[in-house]
């Protein structure tokens, strides 16, 4: 595609639905959190630090604020009001139901705000079969040590919850960690009375030894024991009545019908929280798939890995078949505004120790001098063609019609090839069936913290990668950078296509339809320029990202053919979306269950699970580095590695697939060079470097 050509540029729509997609889980997330877990470290009620007032020690379980004071009440003679506290058992709650039913009694039941947004169905039953509703807090906890926002928040959400599950709303409470009203000593006492001042009804029990001739008020759990307490209190004779706390009392009923609004309000709460339930499930769920999916690509690494050096063992007594493959060779350059590094690659080239090569930089239609300096470098084995901007497969295509070899070498114009590259890349040419030779790609721009971070991925992913896909003999990418051709092989394609903007991944899927295999020469190293800021990095990678799945959707019948055609398309396909699409999209899981967990759960088996993955990953990058022969101590970038790039890769994996998924076509996009691929060039100022390479020019 022109890089200058005008297209339809990405919309921005997508990623507005992306932000609020993430913003509606992060707050689902967030409110789950914190209801379901958050309290947990309430739940052990303090040790009391002074007494209840003495008016309202008189053992009645009835409390009533008001401006004189606490007033107390109890339930008149034989009369029991019975109450069941806390959330709502999926088992238990209906036998109990169907207890009171058989015995023609009333109930009032306590219960948790998220319980009643859970089972609104048992919330409903309980009202229809004419019991009554108590406020159990929202979510549980102790209200002694909650703050005032905290309380007032867990009193509000329940009364939610009660509109939206049944329509209604309670005055009656009873505090969590609470019996009889002795128990509301301490920091309880000022809570109830908070609670109070809103409206509410304080409920206690009476104490365990009070006889139920005498009048009561009961608390049991909706458990199998509260079932069977129940069940033998409900057959004790001396017992006249069994009714509701307002039963008790003969006043009205403390449940009210609410307005249609404050209802829709309510039923907004509980599908909050539903979300949050269903994403937290979700996420568990795709932690697990991104586990094994990481722990299984780690292991596949390291046995393909393995298994890649056994055969170069094996074939290491021949080694001088790199003598085998002396025929001239064509190297193509493609360039666009590239006077950063041009000067340096065609240097590097021309160093090169194999016999017989032509050299064509392809000018693209550059805006700078990069032309003008490669056609100052006086060697006949360089040509410079100049052509309007057409982008890089029309270059390559270009640079094919005007080549008078029979083997073609593509090369970036930011790399600079080792001295024995070229040799090395082109010997497995030898073979009949090998139609392209992928090389050894690392990173010459590694001083700053992002090169590092890319070296480390050159090595961990893209090499370890291509030693796995050189063992399935399912190479999908002869990378741009350093790439050895068959001549007629490119020309049976039809050359380079342009159609994506992945055209070497495009090319190299299109020689394995043709019939040809596709190898990896770990040897022959050259050394490119990787973005050098976040803006560039975004760029490349996600017209790296997209151009693959473009190339993926061109390829996928290769998936259904047969022969090698069919094995590369079967393998590719299912390492490609599996690995390359569908784990960074559940990966970022990880690192949301870490934060969620160090917040809301465990933070111990939070940081467990994250180190977990993180040893993992630093085992295989040393085992990578170490079959590079690259140094071990640029580890210590792994672990901050995880807290921006990894991010920054996952969201370029969703930002494509939302592009490609709408059908959008891309513009390319260029990246500014600065000339500091070669490792030499790092310490060397470049003028001095470029004098340097040009002496030792055959």
């Amino acid at each position: 595609m022109s890089r200058g050509a005008t297209v339809r540029r990405p919309p921005r729509g997508h990623w507005i639905v992306l932000l609020l997609v993430l913003l509606v889980v992060a707050v689902a997330l967030l409110f789950e959190g914190w209801t379901t877990h958050q309290i947990d470290a309430a739940r052990t009620k303090p040790p009391c630090t002074r007494p209840i007032p003495r008016e309202a020690d008189d053992g009645k379980p009835l409390l009533r604020f008001g401006p004189k004071g606490v007033s107390t009440a109890a339930m008149p003679r034989r009369t029991v009001a019975l109450t069941f506290d806390g959330g709502f058992d999926p088992v238990w709650t209906p036998r109990l139901l169907d207890l009171l039913r058989a015995h023609h009694a009333q109930a009032t039941f306590f219960v948790y705000g998220k319980d009643a947004a859970e089972h609104p169905k048992l919330l409903r039953r309980i009202l229809y079969e004419g019991h009554e509703i108590g406020s159990y807090t929202y979510s549980g906890g102790d209200f002694g040590v909650a703050s005032p926002m905290r309380a007032h928040l867990e009193l509000s959400l329940t009364q939610s919850a009660f509109a939206g599950s049944a329509g209604i709303n309670t005055r009656l409470l009873r505090l969590p960690h609470t019996t009889a009203a002795d128990t509301l000593c301490g920091p309880q006492w000022p809570a109830a009375r908070r609670a109070a001042e809103q409206g509410y009804l304080v409920v206690a029990s009476d104490r365990k030894d009070r006889k139920p001739w005498r009048g009561l008020v009961t608390q049991h759990s909706q458990t199998d024991l509260g079932f069977h307490e129940a069940r033998d209190l409900l057959e004790d004779r001396s017992v006249r009545r069994f009714t509701t706390i307002s039963g008790g009392l003969g006043t009205p009923s403390f449940v009210d019908k609410v307005p249609v609004a404050q209802e829709i309000k309510g039923q907004g709460l509980i599908w909050s929280q539903r979300l949050g339930r269903a994403f937290l499930t979700v996420m568990v769920w795709t932690l697990t798939l991104a586990g094994v999916l990481g722990v299984l690509r780690m292991l596949l690494f390291a046995l393909f890995a393995r298994l890649h050096v056994r055969r170069l063992r094996r074939f290491r007594p021949g080694a001088p078949r790199l003598r085998e493959v002396r025929d001239p060779v064509t190297v193509l350059v493609p360039a666009y505004n590239e006077e950063a590094g041009i000067a340096a690659t065609v240097y590097s080239l021309l160093a090169s120790t194999y016999p017989h090569f032509q050299i064509i930089v392809i000018d693209d239609g550059s805006t700078d001098a990069t032309a003008d300096i490669a056609e100052e470098i006086d060697d006949p084995r360089v040509t410079v063609i100049r052509q309007p901007n057409g982008g890089k497969p029309s270059a390559l295509n270009t640079g094919l019609a005007h080549a008078r070899h029979d083997i073609v070498v593509m090369v970036d114009a930011d790399t600079i090839f080792e001295p024995e590259a070229l040799a090395r890349l082109v010997q497995p040419l030898a073979h009949p069936a090998v139609g392209a030779v992928s090389g050894n790609t690392k990173v010459g721009n590694r001083r700053h913290l992002l090169g590092k971070w890319q070296h480390l991925e050159y090595v961990l992913g893209f090499n370890l990668d291509r030693r796995m896909f050189e063992v399935l003999e399912c190479m999908p990418t002869v990378p741009g950078a350093i790439g050895a051709f068959r001549r007629d092989a490119l020309m049976g394609v039809g050359g380079v296509s342009d159609e994506t903007l992945a055209e070497d991944t495009d090319l190299t899927m299109a020689l394995w339809r043709a019939g040809w295999r596709v190898v990896y020469e770990e040897s022959a190293v050259a050394w490119t320029e990787v973005p050098v800021s976040v803006r560039q990095l975004w760029r490349q990678r996600y017209r790296w990202c997209y151009g693959t799945l473009q190339a993926m959707w061109k390829h996928r019948h290769a998936a259904v053919e047969v022969g090698p055609a069919g094995r590369f398309g079967r393998r590719v396909m299912l390492y490609v979306t599996l690995f390359q699409i569908v784990l960074p999209l559940c990966a970022p899981v990880v690192d949301m269950f870490a934060l969620f967990g160090a917040v809301f759960r465990d933070p111990v088996e939070a940081a467990l699970v994250w180190f977990g993955f993180l040893s993992v990953q630093l085992i295989t990058a040393a085992y990578a580095l170490r079959l590079d022969r690259e140094r071990l101590r640029v580890l210590w970038v792994l672990p901050l590695q995880q807290f921006v790039y990894r991010q920054l890769m996952y969201l370029v994996v969703i930002h494509s697939v939302a592009t490609a998924l709408l059908g959008t076509r891309l513009k390319w996009h260029s990246m500014k060079r600065t000339g500091t691929a070669d490792p030499y060039l790092l310490e060397t100022p470049p003028d001095e470097a470029r004098r340097s390479l040009q002496g030792s020019r055959p």
